[in-house]
């Protein structure tokens, strides 16, 4: 095998395939598919991935592989398979299917070097390998490329004895910690301490250390346990009475807290039943992906450690998807209380160090399970026994930039390679899962009641339109500020939800009318008052809030709406004895900030808190016996199919924060308009009926699960020709597709501008179009030497879960 498949990393459409490079003989049976190499490309050295390897090409002429990045594959055979599916599934090309499986650090640029693992004894390891290593334990990755036995290293490499380090040069390199041990046996220590002058007593204390424990211990802790200097260890380490190593720590996200070891429930009767076919499958390694639908508070969690505890016990390993923003330190604690170390979890809040010293563990099999947000699909297991994706129904798990992926799709073909489960849990599902469930293409199951026959919180549903008659011009009805206060009596808390962060949505002048608009965007600025700014929560652009309205130079210019610092700020002014936490992107933007914030709250800190999505799930507090919504409206009245779904969803799992326990909950949710059928069914926490009455309007108006759709984006910063190009695709596709398909467009998006670009996009609605890949793909390819001379962008998202 002397030749590579390699796929490089020039994201176009001429470079989107297979490169024949020749192996060296050197590097022969060393380079293996899922490696990344670097390979001359043009007048260039570029990256790639080896896709794999052969005996002959068509060409005759080949350049040569200049050097392996990587001693094993980065990526394995699946996955290599799954870049494929997704290239396909996505229209993006190989390199970037390839690259999001990867974690940041390995994507950054780095210098590299070849260690010896810690543990291993020169004198056992091959000669050639032992002169690369006479003096020293690492060795630059040049040497490493000059010297004569490549095939020598990668089979210690594979055996543990070596590895490669990746010292990225923005800091991502593997943490490494000095640690000391003595060369000497007690009783020779002994007589060296007593040898010893009077005055070198910190050299003495430091012997004495090591007669009392004679085991190795990091120099840090070591300078703790004695009070000495670094200089004075540092000098027994020349005269050879103690050695010094170097050895990799993980950076533990973790260190700073226990795990309580947690034992398993017992299951009730309704939560056995959801869990034997679970088992069932897990056992026959059957790929068949189930829908858990329970209700909030009726033990989902459980159910989720109970299958992977099974799957542990066959050997397999488990990956548990949540939303981002339920990757709640609660969250944490269930897993790493019920399976220890056994455990890596990825999420956003992690620095890229962390995150690639968790993909590492993975990668080298010290943990069976990961729970982490969307990316956590692609962890490197070669075993897999199961695929959770809890809260599946969350618009989370679809990636809104290249490759646009949904994590439910990448399970499921994952699962069919594994042969094991999907579960997808919701206490209410997405349509699209429920429909596939009526239709037995997913398999049921039913969580019908709470744990500890807990009853739903009662809703109490209020007209604001009606408060404004009665004269009341606060935030608060008056039912819902009668009821804070007798919580607040009774020492119970409460939850207050709110859909947008900030002071106000927006300012306007009160004479002329006129909204202060982000001059880059076609979307009005957002008050934020600890700054006293205006902001746009799209491109970021900032300004400082006017006096004087700019249009009329009038100075009524007032806010409008309500964001969590305004309601805090009333909540300071009515109930002053009210202890408030706000959460919202503000005040978790710094690492651990989340964790805090809750932790304050769960030790009854504070009575109130007040929040955005994020308090929406996940949270399980038994002093929790009131939720209100502020204002249940901000999502209904967004230009998207799915407005109404997501709004029952978010007040319904807003709803399911109360009464989790001993003590009986209330929601009040405040609203402008209460006969709407979401707002009314989500009060009752009615899914089915939801379901039935919004599938009735998604069939008539031609919207999923009944039919697929296709949104091409168009967006240049001259508005005739995001126009023009959108009026030509719109032509092209609505001529090339059958007679079931819907092509509507040309049309401004939602937000017609951003970032000083006009946007325009066509709708494609199908049902079963097998050309349509093929002709969306020749759209990009026909347009693909504009967009990279004329700054023109076109984006197809095959599924979109945002029509904004």
């Amino acid at each position: 095998m002397n030749i590579a498949s390699v796929i490089v990393d020039v994201p176009a459409k001429q470079t989107d395939r297979e490169f024949d490079y020749k192996i060296p003989e050197k590097w022969r049976n060393v380079i293996i598919p899922g490696m990344r190499v670097i390979v001359p490309f043009g007048p260039r050295k570029v990256q790639g991935f080896v896709s794999g390897v052969k005996d002959h090409s068509e060409f005759d002429k080949l350049k040569e592989i200049i050097e392996p990045m990587d001693l094993e594959p980065v990526l394995n055979e699946e996955l290599l398979r799954l870049g494929n599916w997704l290239t396909e599934e996505t229209l993006c090309y190989k390199i970037s299917a390839y690259q999001v499986m990867l974690p940041a650090a390995l994507k950054a640029k780095y210098e590299k070097h070849l260690r010896l693992s810690d543990d291993i004894d020169k004198n056992e390891l091959p000669v050639s390998i032992q002169e690369l290593f006479k003096h020293k334990d690492t060795v630059e990755w040049n040497d490493v490329l000059a010297s004569s036995s490549p095939a020598h290293i990668q089979s210690e490499a594979v055996k543990g004895n070596v590895e490669v380090i990746y010292q990225v040069k923005n800091k991502l390199n593997k943490k490494r910690l000095k640690f000391i041990k003595p060369v000497m046996d007690t009783a020779a220590l002994e007589s060296y301490r007593d040898s010893l002058p009077q005055n070198a007593a910190g050299q003495k204390r430091v012997c004495g250390f090591f007669i009392e424990h004679e085991s190795e211990i990091s120099l840090k802790a070591l300078l703790e346990e004695t009070g000495v200097s670094a200089q004075t260890v540092k000098s027994l380490v020349q005269k050879k009475v103690l050695e010094e190593r170097e050895r990799e720590v993980y950076r533990d996200p973790f260190k700073d807290r226990s795990f309580e070891a947690t034992v398993p429930f017992t299951l009730t009767e309704e939560q056995n039943e959801a869990l034997m076919p679970l088992l069932d499958s897990i056992h026959s390694h059957r790929d068949d992906t189930f829908l858990l639908y329970g209700i909030t508070g009726s033990g989902k969690t459980e159910i989720y450690l109970q299958a992977i505890d099974s799957v542990l016990k066959e050997g397999k390993e488990a990956i548990m998807l949540v939303p981002e923003i339920s990757l709640t330190p609660q969250m944490v604690q269930r897993f790493k209380g019920r399976f220890g170390n056994e455990v890596a979890v990825l999420h956003s809040g992690l620095s890229a160090g962390e995150k690639y010293d968790e993909w590492r563990k993975i990668q080298r099999r010290e943990v069976k399970v990961v729970v982490g947000a969307r990316s956590a699909v692609f962890a490197p297991f070669e075993n897999l026994g199961i695929i959770i994706i809890d809260e599946e129904h969350e618009s989370s798990y679809k990636q809104e930039e290249n490759p646009r992926y949904h994590a439910r799709d990448v399970a499921i073909k994952r699962s069919e390679f594994h042969g094991c489960p999907v579960v997808l849990g919701s206490a209410t599902p997405s349509l699209e899962s429920f429909a596939r469930a009526q239709k037995n293409v997913y398999r049921l199951l039913t969580l019908r009641n709470r744990l500890n026959h807990s009853v739903l919180p009662s809703v109490d549903i209020v007209d604001m339109r009606e408060e404004l008659r009665s004269g009341n011009r606060s935030m608060f009805s008056k039912k819902l500020f009668e009821k804070i206060k007798d919580r607040l009596d009774k020492n119970e808390q409460i939850v207050l939800f709110l859909n947008r962060r900030g002071h106000s949505s927006f300012v306007m002048c009160r004479d002329c009318g006129n909204v202060m608009n982000c001059p880059h965007c076609d979307i009005s600025l957002t008050y934020h008052r600890h700054s006293n700014q205006l902001k746009c929560h799209y491109c970021g652009f900032e300004t400082a809030m006017p006096t004087h309205c700019p249009e009329c130079q009038s100075d009524y210019i007032r806010f409008f709406g309500t964001g969590t610092q305004k309601v805090e700020d009333e909540l300071g002014k009515i109930l002053p004895e009210a202890r408030v936490i706000r959460m919202d992107v503000d005040t978790t933007g710094r690492k651990g900030s989340h964790e805090k914030l809750l932790n304050a709250f769960q030790e009854g800190k504070a009575d109130i808190l007040l929040g955005t999505q994020m308090i929406a799930k996940g949270l399980d507090f038994p002093n929790i016996t009131l939720v209100g919504v502020l204002t249940a409206d901000t999502m209904l009245h967004l230009p998207d199919f799915r407005a109404s779904e997501k709004t029952f969803q978010l007040l319904t799992q807003v709803s399911g924060r109360a009464g989790r326990h001993e003590l009986p909950g209330e929601v009040v949710i405040q609203t402008y308009t209460p006969e709407h059928y979401s707002i009314e069914l989500s009060g009752e926490q009615d899914f089915d009926s939801f379901y039935q009455h919004e599938m009735l309007l998604r069939k008539m108006n031609k919207y999923p699960p009944y039919y697929y759709l296709a949104l091409v984006n168009v967006s240049h910063e001259d508005l005739l020709k995001a126009v023009s190009v959108t009026e030509k695709i719109t032509k092209f596709l609505g001529t090339g597709l059958g007679s079931g398909a819907a092509v509507l467009g040309p049309a401004a998006s939602p937000i017609s501008r951003m970032n000083d670009r006009y946007r325009y996009q066509c709708l494609i609605k199908y049902k079963r179009e097998p050309q349509l890949k093929k002709m969306l793909k020749k759209v990009l390819d026909h347009y693909q030497k504009e967009t990279a001379q004329d700054g023109l962008q076109i984006s197809i998202d095959l599924n979109p879960y945002m029509l904004m």
